[in-house]
C-alpha cells in the first residue's frame, strides 16, 4: 500500500513534518494549556475526549494534505511547510499532548476509553522515542517511496472540483508549489550536510520523472487534470478566465520550478547521495534501524531474530511451491520453472487495457464472496485505475489509495501497466485481494465508518496490522473461490514468499551488511518475480527501512490468533465473527489485537 502514513503520532499521523507557518497554530497550544490547567472543570472522560478533539483538529490544521485526503476541504488552499522550525513545533505539540494525557488517571475511565487512552499513549511514546533521530521522510523529502514531487500532483488529483471555490483552492496551491519546492531543497541541503541522505541508486529516476511531470503538453501534465472537465456550473467569462489563469500558472510558474528542482537533484543532491545502501551507513544508523524494526513490527524483536524468522518462512514456502510445481507437470529445476514463468508469453498481456480489464474482473468476482466470510462490510466503494504514466516507471506493481465518504471519493486500487512483461497474470488474484478486497480497501473503509471511536482511531495507520491484514487477505483467496489453477496458486505462494524474503533482505541490507546484489540474488533464487519487480522492491526496502518487515509479522500474528480462536471455540467458531473482531476496532498494535481476540474468545466460551 502506498500512502503518506509514516509516523505514529497524534499531531502527525500521516506526514511527520507538515506544519504550516501560521500564527493559528499557537491557539492549539493554548488549548492544550487550558485543558491542563483547568482539569477540574471536566470529568476524566470529558478531558480525554477533549484532548482527542483538539489534537485531531490540530492535525488537520497543520497538515492540509492529510485533511484533503480525508475529505475535509477547510484547508485545501494551503500546502504543508517543510522546515526545521516546523519540526520544532511538532515536538512541542507532542510534549503538550503527553502532559495533558499524563494528567488523566486511566483507572477513572471506562473500558472503551481505557483502550483509547492506551492507544493514544502508545502513539505518543513511539513518536517521542523517534525524536532521537532525524524525521525520516521530512529530512529526505525526495525518496523512493514518498517524494514531495509526487505528493503535489497526487494531492491536486484528489481535490474537490464541484464549484468555483474548489478551483480557487487548486489555483492557490498551484501558486504555492515553488515555495514548497524551495523549502524542500533547504531541508535537503541541511540534512545532507549531516550525512542524512538517501542511497544514490534509489534517486536516479527522479530527474526523468520530474521532467515528465512538468511537461508543457497540458494533456499529459497531471496538474492540469482538474481543468480538463470543468463542471457545467462554471460558465462564460469565468470559465475562460479560470482556464487562462491555470494555464499561465502551470506553464510560467510551476513547470519552471519543477525543472529547476530537478536540476538541483541531478547536479547537486544525487552526486552527494550515499553509495552505501544500508541504513547503518547513516549517522547513528544501527540504532535508527533498530527503532524502525520496533516501530514497524510493534514488537521488541531484534533484526537478527526477524532475519531468522524470514529464513524459516522461506524454507517452509519453498516446500509448498515444490508441490505446486509438480501439479503443473513442469519438468525441470525450480530455477528453470522460475525462468519459464518470467519469459513465457502465455503469462503476460500485450495491451495495458487487457491487464486493467482482467484486474477489474477479479475484483468483480471477489465482491460477492465477501458476505461469506465477513459480517460487516463498508459502504464506501472502490475502483481499479492505472498508475499515472509520469510516475509508473519507478512505482511498485500496485498500491491502494484511501477514499472518503465525506468527499464522495471512492477508494482506488492502482495497477501499474508500465512494462507489461513484468506483470504476470498468475499474480493478479493475490495482488487484487491484498490491495482491494478483502485487503486494504475493506480494512481502511471499515475503520473510517466505525461508530463511537475518536477520529484518530478511525484514521490511524499501524504498519504491522494494516499490511499484516493485506497479506492475510491473500490467504483468504481459497475460501473465496480463487487460486483454482496451479499457476494462480503458485502466484499466491510467490507473493507470500515475497513477504518472507523481505524479512531476510531488509534486515540483511540494513543490519547485516548485505549488498544490493546480495538482496536481488536472494530474491531471484527463491521467487518467480520478474527482475523488474525484484529491483523495484529491493530499492523500496533500501529507501524505507523496516517497513517491509511488517507484512509477515502481522500476517503470522493474525493466523496465530485465528488458530487460537478455532481451537478454543470448536464448532462455535464463526469466521465472520472472527474477522469482524479483527477489523472492528480500527488499527491497533499486535499485542492489543491479541488482547481483543482473547477477550472475545473468553466471552463466547
Amino acid at each position: 500500500m502506498k500512502h503518506s502514513l509514516i509516523r505514529l503520532s497524534i499531531l502527525f499521523l500521516f506526514l511527520s513534518s507538515t506544519l504550516l507557518a501560521n500564527p493559528g497554530s499557537e491557539s492549539f497550544f493554548q488549548d492544550y494549556q487550558d485543558l491542563l490547567e483547568n482539569k477540574g472543570m471536566l470529568s476524566p472522560p470529558e478531558r480525554l475526549h477533549r484532548l482527542f478533539e483538539i489534537s485531531w483538529e490540530h492535525a488537520l490544521f497543520e497538515d492540509p494534505v492529510f485533511a484533503t485526503q480525508l475529505g475535509r476541504s477547510d484547508y485545501d488552499a494551503r500546502w504543508h511547510e517543510l522546515s526545521l522550525e516546523a519540526e520544532q513545533r511538532q515536538r512541542k505539540a507532542t510534549h503538550w499532548q503527553k502532559k495533558v494525557l499524563d494528567a488523566i488517571e486511566p483507572g477513572s475511565l471506562g473500558t472503551a476509553d481505557q483502550l483509547n487512552y492506551q492507544l493514544f499513549a502508545y502513539l505518543l511514546e513511539q513518536t517521542l522515542d523517534g525524536y532521537r533521530f532525524p524525521p525520516e521522510f521530512a529530512s529526505m523529502p525526495v525518496n523512493y517511496m514518498q517524494s514531495v514531487t509526487q505528493t503535489i500532483p497526487n494531492t491536486i488529483s484528489i481535490m474537490p472540483t464541484r464549484k468555483e471555490e474548489d478551483f480557487a483552492n487548486i489555483i492557490s496551491r498551484l501558486k504555492a508549489i515553488p515555495q514548497l519546492l524551495k523549502e524542500a531543497q533547504t531541508v535537503m541541503e541541511h540534512y545532507s550536510a549531516q550525512g542524512v541522505i538517501p542511497a544514490k541508486v534509489t534517486l536516479l529516476n527522479f530527474p526523468e520523472e520530474i521532467r515528465a511531470t512538468a511537461t508543457d503538453d497540458l494533456d499529459k501534465n497531471p496538474l492540469w487534470l482538474p481543468f480538463k472537465n470543468l463542471p457545467e456550473s462554471i460558465v462564460g467569462q469565468n470559465r475562460e478566465l479560470l482556464l487562462k489563469k491555470a494555464r499561465s500558472i502551470i506553464l510560467e510558474t510551476v513547470n519552471p520550478a519543477f525543472l529547476a528542482f530537478g536540476q538541483y537533484l541531478e547536479n547537486t543532491y544525487i552526486p552527494l547521495s550515499r553509495e552505501k545502501i544500508g541504513w547503518s551507513a547513516m549517522p547513528n544508523g544501527k540504532e535508527w534501524y533498530a527503532y524502525a524494526v520496533k516501530y514497524h513490527t510493534t514488537s521488541d524483536r531484534s533484526a537478527q531474530d526477524v532475519h531468522q524468522i524470514g529464513l524459516s518462512e522461506v524454507k517452509r514456502i519453498r516446500g509448498q511451491m515444490g508441490k505446486v510445481i509438480e501439479q503443473t507437470g513442469f519438468e525441470g529445476t525450480r530455477q528453470e520453472f522460475f525462468e519459464f514463468l518470467r519469459t513465457d508469453p502465455q503469462f503476460y498481456f500485450d495491451k495495458a487495457e487487457d491487464l486493467m480489464t482482467a484486474y477489474r474482473a477479479i475484483c468483480k468476482r471477489a465482491d460477492p464472496e465477501l458476505i461469506k466470510i465477513f459480517g460487516t462490510l463498508p459502504r464506501l466503494p472502490y475502483g481499479v485505475v492505472e498508475v499515472p504514466d509520469y510516475m509508473a516507471k519507478s512505482q511498485t506493481t500496485a498500491y491502494y489509495r484511501r477514499g472518503s465518504l465525506r468527499a464522495g471519493r471512492p477508494g482506488s486500487f492502482f495497477a501499474n501497466t508500465y512494462d507489461l512483461k513484468s506483470r504476470p497474470k498468475f499474480e493478479m488474484e493475490a495482488l487484487s485481494l491484498h490491495e482491494a478486497v478483502p485487503g486494504h480497501h475493506l480494512q481502511i473503509a471499515i475503520a473510517q465508518e466505525l461508530e463511537g471511536l475518536p477520529e484518530f482511531r478511525k484514521n490511524l495507520w499501524i504498519t504491522a496490522y494494516g499490511e499484516g491484514w493485506g497479506l492475510y487477505s491473500e490467504s483468504l483467496g481459497e475460501e473465496m473461490g480463487f487460486y483454482q489453477d496451479p499457476y494462480s496458486k503458485f502466484g499466491q505462494l510467490s507473493y507470500e514468499m515475497w513477504r518472507a524474503i523481505r524479512l531476510v533482505v531488509d534486515t540483511g541490507m540494513h543490519a547485516l551488511g548485505w549488498s544490493r546484489k546480495d538482496a536481488i540474488d536472494f530474491f531471484k533464487d527463491n521467487s518467480g518475480l520478474s527482475e523488474k519487480n525484484i529491483t523495484v522492491e529491493v530499492d523500496r526496502y533500501i529507501s524505507w527501512p523496516g517497513q517491509a518487515l511488517a507484512y509477515k509479522t502481522g500476517e503470522l500474528k493474525i493466523k496465530e490468533l485465528r488458530r487460537f480462536a478455532t481451537d478454543r471455540l470448536g464448532v462455535s467458531f464463526d469466521v465472520r465473527e472472527f474477522h469482524d473482531q479483527v477489523l472492528g476496532h480500527g488499527l491497533v498494535p499486535l499485542d492489543v489485537l491479541e488482547e481483543i481476540i482473547h477477550t472475545w474468545v473468553a466471552e463466547k466460551k
